[in-house]
């Protein structure tokens, strides 16, 4: 019994779609409705900062991938000793 109402729908899956969702099913021991409903809240439902945020961060991804210098050296160049200073605490 459900504590709040819910809305019948019907969805068409690929092949593909629909044996992933099985699998699923079967490995975590939930239903593909509830599956489906935590998709739907992971991907629609999350609060709009949050939701930017994870937009900005996947935009972001792999932006440094052409460039030879690393972090650690990008941040070494723009505040030279910090690392050594940083070691030198431990």
């Amino acid at each position: 019994m459900y504590l709040y109402i819910m809305q019948r729908t019907q969805i068409y899956l690929t092949k593909r779609e629909a044996a992933a969702l099985a699998k699923a099913a079967a490995q975590t021991g939930r239903t593909r409705s509830q599956l489906i409903r935590e998709a739907i809240e992971a991907r629609y439902l999350v609060p709009t900062e949050r939701r930017e945020t994870l937009e900005a961060l996947q935009a972001s991804a792999g932006i440094w991938s052409d460039r030879a210098e690393n972090g650690e050296s990008a941040v070494e160049r723009m505040r030279p000793g910090r690392l050594a200073r940083l070691l030198e605490r431990e």
